[in-house]
């Protein structure tokens, strides 16, 4: 008999066991989430990140725009979303970044190809390193939804994508009896020194054509799997006589100026350069994938169209 009792308690001591291991388990395990990033890494957290150094002024605009100013503990050196928080560079030593004490750094792919060591050194450390940034119009919410998902604020991109929608159906509408016939060719310049414009899917040429322009350098070929695509002088002036207006992105990336272009070899045959079509757009609204590319599209639609007024288009 006890024996019997024996066996039985060590029973009921066995499956109390099992059940407070479970009850501890269901209470400090959060649900797992995942997602991908541009580089094609699965990254899994399960709680929102709280301490995010952002090196790229783009991710730091919509982590604002998603409410997540707070959570931002430094970020790359010139961006001046954020001039208070400490800058810092992924050039720099990792053992400054880590001294932050971030859960989570985010870049871009060029940061990671040019800085392996960085993203290494961060993660042996315990620093989660997201890479991200969108190519195209497609990749763009997604983006937003990453970012959003890793602060935990999911519900403020669907509202951040709803907004931007709205927008844009707003400038397309505006847009809508603009005749084929009569929109502008456009050349848009990406990077000068190399002769570069912006891939056909980017996010720059979606801005271009949602403006109500036809990109003349349809057939460029992307590089690598970025924004940028190769062109060169002598596609550019085999197409002289069609480009109406010379867009060039201006900024770190492309710091060019008109004079740079109108004075370019070769360059005084383009119809756009002849007749003082030449413009600059700030990079910052077309090639960042920020809630500004509305502001970017209105702007590349008043140098395309400077007859644009409330009451209608001048051609109506």
């Amino acid at each position: 008999m006890k024996q019997i009792f024996s066996t039985f308690f060590l029973a009921v001591t066995c499956i109390l066991v099992l059940l407070i291991c479970h009850s501890a388990l269901a209470t400090t395990n959060e649900p797992m989430n995942s997602l991908v990033d541009s580089e094609g890494t699965t990254i899994h957290f399960n709680k929102p990140f709280t301490r995010i150094i952002s090196l790229y002024p783009a991710h730091t605009s919509n982590l604002i725009y998603l409410g997540l100013e707070k959570q931002i503990v430094a970020v790359g050196s010139g961006d001046a979303r954020l001039v208070q928080r400490p800058q810092v560079r992924f050039q720099d030593d990792p053992e400054r970044l880590l001294a932050l004490k971030p859960d989570l750094v985010l870049i871009r792919p060029m940061i990671s190809r040019a800085y392996p060591n960085l993203v290494n050194i961060l993660e042996k450390n315990g620093v989660r390193v997201v890479s991200l940034q969108p190519t195209s119009l497609d990749d763009l919410f997604h983006y937003w939804r990453a970012l959003a998902a890793l602060g935990g604020v999911e519900a403020r991109a669907e509202k951040m994508i709803a907004t931007f929608k709205e927008g844009l159906a707003n400038l397309r509408e505006e847009l809508a009896s603009l005749p084929m016939e009569k929109r502008k060719q456009v050349y848009f310049e990406s990077i000068h020194r190399q002769m570069k414009t912006f891939s056909p899917d980017s996010i720059a040429i979606f801005a271009l054509e949602t403006a109500g322009g036809i990109n003349v350098a349809a057939d460029a070929e992307q590089v690598r799997n970025t924004n940028i695509a190769t062109y060169g002088k002598e596609r550019i002036l085999a197409k002289a006589h069609e480009i109406d207006i010379y867009l060039a992105q201006n900024g770190r990336m492309n710091p060019v100026s008109v004079a740079d272009i109108v004075r370019e070899p070769g360059f005084e045959v383009i119809k756009a350069v002849r007749q003082n079509q030449v413009f600059l757009v700030d990079e910052a609204m077309v090639s960042r994938p920020t809630m500004d590319l509305l502001q970017g599209i209105a702007f590349i639609r008043s140098l395309l169209y400077p007859d644009f007024a409330q009451e209608g288009l001048a051609w109506q």
